[in-house]
């Protein structure tokens, strides 16, 4: 067996694991963080600490997803120079790199700042907007690592 086999399990399972964390945050973790009060009885935290709580989950994952943006690249610049290319993984991974750059450098950090200028900032239409546009591009960094680990997987079997 070839070594390019392990590090093309390497990058599934990166990819798999990525997948796994985005809709456990977003689908599991969010909404128990700010619904305390559906299962608290004796302390309630309210939606400002909640947030705060949720910024300092968003930020550690964010490294997580630098170290998959940087993977993502250079696996998939190394499988264009040796001329395995791929339109659906090349602009699905390229989807993934930009809306991971996005999120850990741009949404977490913008979130984060508003959130240490108090409970008022968090109130505002800007952090609304910028909230929602985070929650759209992990939204989208989803489907994209979804279809990006089909269609390699896909690939790996044609070989």
């Amino acid at each position: 067996m070839s070594k390019r086999i392990y590090i093309d399990f390497s990058y599934l399972i990166l990819i798999a694991a990525s997948f796994g964390g985005v809709i456990v945050l977003g689908a599991f973790v969010a909404p128990v963080v700010f619904n305390t009060d559906r299962l608290l009885t004796e302390i309630i935290i309210n939606n400002f600490n909640a947030g705060i709580i949720m910024g300092e989950i968003f930020h550690r994952f964010s490294y997580w997803i630098y170290v998959l943006a940087v993977y993502v690249a250079i696996f998939e610049a190394v499988e264009y120079k040796m001329g395995r290319r791929d339109a659906i993984a090349f602009g699905s991974a390229s989807i993934v790199v930009f809306t991971s750059l996005m999120f850990s450098g741009v949404y977490a950090p913008k979130i984060l700042e508003m959130q240490s200028l108090g409970i008022e900032a968090t109130q505002s239409d800007t952090f609304a907007n910028v909230h929602t546009a985070s929650e759209i591009d992990f939204k989208i960094l989803a489907v994209a690592l979804i279809v990006l680990f089909v269609r390699r997987l896909m690939l790996l079997r044609r070989v």
